[in-house]
């Protein structure tokens, strides 16, 4: 036993420069753990320098957790668990080990314990008739006014969260500069009850040093056909076999149904100055080996947890366990073998060496390989195209830069100045876009479509033999934009569907893209 383990070790150090996760899209109940913990489900994880107002020089990191929310899904609908520390982390050393820490908790009050359902609101309120029966008296508000802010009577349930910041041996409270509490965004119920703009807009805090905090429920920033991918890859027709055409790439429309529209996820967001990243307390330029920073985001639980009390609070004792983490998205989901993907969920970025075997020779590229007949043509092993996503090395980090362990992370090169919105790529680095995946991650990145190229091979490094730009260079899911605008400034997610009138775009339905344009195939 001994002897296999040693070796084993020795193989898979001898593989370090051919290590790297490969489909990067979003994780939706990845891991056995997560599908049965999915308030403890982080979905996907964004880094990107700001490019809205006010974020010049400044980072966001954003996490959503709790996937495929559907707002229309009452009377509870869809808290963040007070019991989950949700953390975003930051290696700035290039050790894969957290030098900064952000932690959110979260304290929930219900405020109408009476009331069938959390929330409830109607224009100025609404009022016992007449005839009303005994002992409700006529004139008796029944209904309180449309819910408006985060004092507003019919928010029944009422979400306070603190932020805690951790840099070496600091502790930081960020507290709010007007000394308002921090309350989470909650679902978008609809109309009649709620003005949802009026609370996104509230739930925005600025904290000192030029921080700014958001968290609540809103739309998933995240598009893709997940039913064509996990039907074996079985793409519609009007992208099969996954090969966009040069006028399809190009478009900003989809050429098949968003699973994900119409669906909400709770996000989490922070919008930090460069300078309290970087190691040097400095803005580096992108030639600099300091200036790329490694992402990743964790949700944990405490150990024990004991509900004893009718109100359904619960005891707790002992750390937090760390239920999942992530850094580049799909990787647990598409890469990480399923009787690993538990364990991967639960530990740390720097020991992602003992997934070797699954990061070497990764079985995607040979799946799409097979079912395209060989027509998609894939690199041999070992995938040095592929460490720049494992590894601080270019095109995101600067040369001279140290490599690090391998580990999942999103890199992000916090030299590279960011592109505007309305002349950035959704391919990112592949669209000639330096500002947008995989150096780091905005919320328009079609990271589904950059990730399957990636994997097939030929477009971070130089092109191997066989490779066919045409196809490897033009692989896709056929959605390629989002079902909602997104917003140009912090948070940047869009606004949650409405619950009364959200609408989930199908196959075969008219307006593929957000209500327009053709049906979807």
């Amino acid at each position: 036993m001994a002897r296999r383990r040693t070796a084993y070790l020795l193989a898979a150090t001898a593989l370090l420069a051919a290590l790297t996760p490969t489909l990067d899209a979003a994780n939706h109940r990845e891991a056995p753990i997560t599908a049965l913990d999915h308030k403890a489900d982080i979905t996907d994880v964004y880094a990107f320098m700001s490019y809205g107002p006010g974020g010049a020089g400044k980072v966001t990191l954003l996490m959503g957790v709790d996937p495929l929310l559907d707002p229309a899904n009452g009377p509870n609908w869809f808290p963040f668990d007070d019991e989950i520390l949700y953390e975003l982390k930051v290696d700035n050393n290039n050790d894969a080990l957290e030098d900064i820490t952000i932690q959110f908790r979260f304290e929930t009050e219900q405020r109408l314990p009476s009331l069938f359902q959390v929330y409830a609101g109607f224009e100025n309120g609404a009022f016992a008739p007449s005839n009303s029966p005994a002992p409700v008296a006529p004139g008796t508000q029944i209904v309180p006014p449309q819910i408006t802010s985060f004092d507003s009577p019919g928010l029944g349930q009422r979400q306070r969260y603190s932020v805690r910041a951790y840099s070496g041996n600091q502790q930081f409270d960020l507290i709010s500069t007007d000394g308002r509490p921090l309350y989470a965004v909650p679902t978008n119920v609809g109309p009649r009850t709620m003005d949802y703009a009026a609370l996104f807009n509230q739930g925005i805090y600025n904290l000192p040093s030029g921080i700014k905090v958001f968290a609540g429920t809103t739309d998933d920033a995240f598009w893709v056909d997940l039913g064509g991918a996990f039907d074996t890859f079985n793409l519609r027709s009007s992208v099969a076999p996954g090969v966009l055409s040069a006028a399809q790439d190009a478009a900003n429309e989809n050429f098949a149904a968003d699973t994900v529209s119409g669906y909400a996820v709770n996000t989490l967001a922070i919008e930090i100055p460069v300078n309290l990243l970087t190691r040097t307390g400095s803005v580096e330029p992108a030639t600099s080996p300091a200036a790329t920073i490694g992402v990743w985001g964790t949700t944990s639980r405490p150990r024990v947890s004991v509900r004893r009390n009718t109100n359904g609070v619960p005891d707790r004792s002992g750390q937090f366990r760390q239920v999942q983490r992530m850094g580049n998205a799909f990787i647990n989901e598409l890469i990480i073998g399923t009787g690993s993907k538990d364990r991967f969920s639960m530990d740390q970025p720097a020991n992602d060496i003992q997934f070797a075997s699954f990061f070497a020779d990764p079985s995607l590229p040979r799946v799409l390989n097979a079912l395209t007949g060989g027509v998609l043509a894939i690199p041999g092993q070992p995938r040095v195209d592929l460490r720049p996503l494992v590894q601080y090395v270019p095109p995101i980090a600067a040369a001279g830069t140290p490599l690090g362990p391998v580990a999942d992370m999103l890199r992000l090169n916090t030299g590279v100045a960011p592109t505007p919105y309305a002349s950035a790529s959704r391919l990112g680095l592949l669209g000639g876009d330096n500002a947008g995946y995989p150096n780091g991650r905005r919320v328009f990145d079609d990271v589904t479509d950059i990730s399957l190229r990636v994997v097939a091979g030929g477009v971070l490094a130089a092109p191997f033999p066989g490779f066919n730009p045409d196809i490897g260079g033009r692989l896709g899911d056929g959605v390629n934009v989002n079902d909602f605008p997104y917003l140009e400034s912090f948070p940047y997610v869009a606004y949650s569907p409405s619950g009364r009138d959200r609408r989930h775009i199908d196959p075969t339905e008219p307006g593929c893209t957000a209500g327009a344009g053709a049906p979807c195939p």
